[in-house]
């Protein structure tokens, strides 16, 4: 039966998310077009160090990398209910010629555990590139609005005065951390390698005639092979599953940025001061005509909260490692895994679109400021007070009373008279009109210009430069 069948399951992320790019890298192609490699490298391997193995052998292995026929792989897979037999045996008819010394000395392990790396370097380096093109599209914005004051919020109470260009840097910094943590993950990243069943590498030993050296050889060239640098010096049946513990925690890290930033746009939409990409046709509520939901960040923060909630699987499978290995691992990583890179793939392509197209409604942002402006300037007020001699705690209790009673005008619908009782109170010793002088947004964003200039010039310039070359890579159409 079909998989997009109308009765059958589709899986969301692979139906409404994911880029073509990502699912590409789980997809069975990938994996069993992987297998066939790393037995053509193990026997490549195995000839050049001297065992009995045709040049016709490694020929037809070579021509037959991608012809993968799934259907009678599911065949062979029911009839010796295992999947890596099923492929040895498929393999084996597309190469007759290597069908005796397909995956020899090795176990299942080698094949699937060495995949499961090869796949966690792909697909961690196409979350790499999506990172930097967020980075590129936030730093773009960040620059164009360095300078415009907007009201800044703790506790998402006013504040005092930013820029909206310095609220982005505080998003691209959040990515520029995960960046680190990914390129380190890259870096460090290594391939299982070539030790057979409980990783002592006694089946090649055996087939080298006890020859350590070769035997050495064997899983160096193998590891070169595949492009990698080293292999973990020891294992047992498999890689460290503190691997994917580490890997899918760097994956959470980047959904909480990204839903970190998501949640920011949402708050910010309500206020009606930024606005995401909203699409000529698109309906934002089929009762509501008018409503324009922030849609895009409303799906980041939702797959986020997924990709966080995965990062615990690998954990526990850590945990529970039995000894050498145990099966229970291999089900919920063929779940976790895939999901893990599928969701964050689908959070950068929306973070990076969402990015590029915020609007500043700039009218929204000054008269929100505008309206609470008045209290911005009482830090500066209490200041003065202390600095012509007077009690800096009095002039705090004076301020406290006059601004409290000022907000409770205002949520009445009322005039706050704030710059009024202040500058009619002698004691704190200033008049109307240097209130109103201190009320000039651009003077109370204190060094949020100079930041962002800085930041933007000395940090992230030199991060996108050592990606520069790849400007087009890491973005990706939104997909519904």
């Amino acid at each position: 039966m079909a998989a997009n069948a109308p009765d059958r399951y589709a899986h969301p992320l692979s139906a409404r998310y994911v880029s073509r790019e990502m699912e590409r890298i789980f997809a069975p192609a990938f994996r069993f077009g992987t297998w066939r490699r790393l037995w053509l490298a193990l026997a490549e391997a195995q000839r050049d160090l001297g065992l009995d193995i045709t040049d016709e052998a490694i020929a037809q292995m070579r021509d037959h990398l991608d012809d993968i026929d799934l259907d009678s792989a599911a065949r062979y897979e029911r009839r010796f209910r295992h999947d890596v037999m099923a492929h040895i045996h498929l393999f084996g008819d597309a190469a007759p010629a290597a069908r005796g010394i397909l995956h020899l000395g090795a176990t299942s392990a080698f094949v699937g555990d060495n995949t499961d790396l090869i796949q966690h370097r792909e697909a961690m380096t196409l979350v790499r590139d999506r990172v930097v093109a967020t980075v590129r599209a936030l730093a773009r914005f960040a620059e164009e609005h360095r300078a415009l004051p907007t009201l800044a919020y703790t506790h998402f109470q006013p504040a005092q005065p930013t820029t909206v260009g310095k609220r982005a840097t505080l998003w691209i910094q959040d990515f520029l951390l995960d960046l680190e943590e990914i390129e380190h993950r890259l870096a460090t990243l290594r391939l299982r390698g070539v030790r057979g069943t409980t990783g002592t590498q006694a089946s090649f030993l055996q087939l080298f005639n006890r020859d350590h050296g070769k035997v050495d050889a064997l899983e160096q060239a193998v590891c070169r092979g595949l492009g990698f640098e080293e292999c973990y010096p020891v294992t047992g049946q498999t890689y460290p599953r503190k691997v994917d513990q580490a890997l899918l925690a760097t994956l959470a890290g980047v959904a909480a940025s990204a839903s970190k930033m998501a949640h920011d746009i949402r708050l910010l939409s309500h206020l009606r001061e930024l606005e995401e990409p909203f699409e000529k046709d698109q309906v934002g509520s089929s009762a509501m005509p008018y409503k324009r939901n922030p849609m895009r960040s409303e799906r980041i923060c939702a797959v986020a909260r997924h990709v966080i909630a995965l990062a615990a699987d690998p954990a526990h499978t850590a945990a529970t490692q039995w000894l050498e290995r145990t099966l229970d691992d291999s089900a919920n990583k063929r779940l976790a895994v895939p999901d893990a890179y599928m969701a964050t793939d689908a959070i950068l392509v929306l973070a990076a679109n969402v990015a590029g197209g915020l609007r500043v409604n700039e009218g929204v942002v000054a008269a929100n400021l505008a309206v609470h402006l008045p209290f911005m300037v009482m830090e500066s007020v209490m200041m003065e007070a202390a600095g012509a001699g007077g009690d800096r705690q009095e002039a705090h209790e004076r301020i406290r009373r006059y601004a409290l009673e000022a907000a409770r005008r205002m949520a009445e619908g009322e005039e706050g008279g704030l710059f009024e009782r202040v500058a009619g109170d002698e004691g704190l010793g200033v008049s109307a009109e240097e209130l109103e002088a201190m009320a000039r947004a651009e003077g109370l964003v204190g060094r949020a210009v100079e930041q962002v200039d800085g930041f933007l010039g000395e940090v992230v310039a030199k991060v996108l430069g050592r990606y520069g070359g790849r400007a087009g890579i890491g973005t990706a159409d939104v997909r519904v």
